[in-house]
């Protein structure tokens, strides 16, 4: 008879014998009490939150979606909120990769020094950060005064209360996001399958991107997951270098609960944007396994 097998590939619990049933149902059990963290933290909340957008005055009803697709405001600010976040990410992929690849060629104690000036922005408020940028973009900032000071530019720049200056302070807050983990994949790759490259007569050039840009992949993608993800429920640096006027789509969710009380419609924008997310994670999913991106 053909042996049962579970979905990642193991023994079906009725092909092994009572020892390793015993110990196989004690490795679930001991799986509970994550289950109901999940269940308890995410799960309910998640499910509170759908009914709040579908009902409303003790009825269902579909008005916040229909207002969604009605109202243009809605559809501009998600659009709005995805070409940020995917700038974003592409700067961040821009920048963060020759870091990360400096940072692991060094040696220890200089990649130490290296990844301290990363992780500085994460031993400082974010609210602090973002109105430190404020600070050196403003029209009377350090930036535009020093660059009109050195005769480059003749008039102040418009680098703040726009989509510019919110780009500049979410790249700065989520550059760590995607050196981290990119750092820790290069830091696994073995060098000596680039050498080997080389000794085959590869040029470095050729070398870097067959050999070494494959194998790191999984970082470069699991970091660039992680900042677009992050960028999309951004709030507090859209708000202040936005100036009110780049309105992202958490910006909705905290108007229409704060100066509207539409709980509801905060809700039904808050499902769609996990909507959108889930969407991401599953046409990432068909080219790339889950297993892969996090490192297994």
């Amino acid at each position: 008879m053909p042996t049962a097998r579970l979905n990642n590939g193991g023994p079906g619990l009725a092909s092994l014998n009572p020892t390793e049933q015993r110990e196989r149902r004690q490795m679930l059990l001991l799986t509970v009490p994550a289950l109901v963290v999940v269940l308890v933290l995410l799960g309910i909340p998640l499910a509170m939150l759908f009914g709040l957008s579908v009902y409303e005055k003790g009825s269902f009803t579909a008005q916040h979606y229909l207002r969604m697709l009605e109202d243009p405001s809605y559809s501009r600010s998600l659009w709005l909120t995805i070409q940020i976040s995917g700038t974003v990410t592409l700067l961040a992929v821009i920048i963060g990769y020759p870091v990360a690849y400096l940072l692991s060629q060094l040696p220890a104690r200089w990649a130490i020094i290296g990844m301290t000036f990363v992780l500085i922005p994460f031993w400082t408020s974010l609210l602090v950060r973002t109105y430190a940028w404020l600070v050196l973009l403003q029209r009377r900032g350090v930036i535009n005064k020093t660059l009109v000071n050195l005769g480059i530019i003749q008039e102040p720049l418009y680098l703040v209360h726009n989509v510019t200056g919110t780009i500049i302070g979410m790249l700065h807050i989520m550059l760590p996001f995607l050196i981290l983990p990119l750092y820790a994949n290069m830091c696994r790759i073995d060098l000596t399958l680039v050498r080997a490259a080389s000794s085959l007569g590869a040029t470095p050039r050729y070398a870097f991107w067959a050999v070494y840009f494959p194998l790191s992949l999984p970082g470069l993608m699991a970091g660039a997951l992680l900042v677009f993800v992050l960028s999309l429920s951004f709030y507090i640096t859209p708000a202040i270098l936005g100036g009110g006027r780049t309105i992202m789509i958490s910006m909705l969710m905290e108007r229409n609960v704060n100066l509207f009380f539409e709980w509801g419609a905060a809700s039904s924008v808050a499902v769609v944007c996990l909507l959108v997310v889930l969407g991401i994670f599953w046409m990432l999913s068909r080219w790339l396994s889950v297993e892969r991106v996090m490192g297994g």
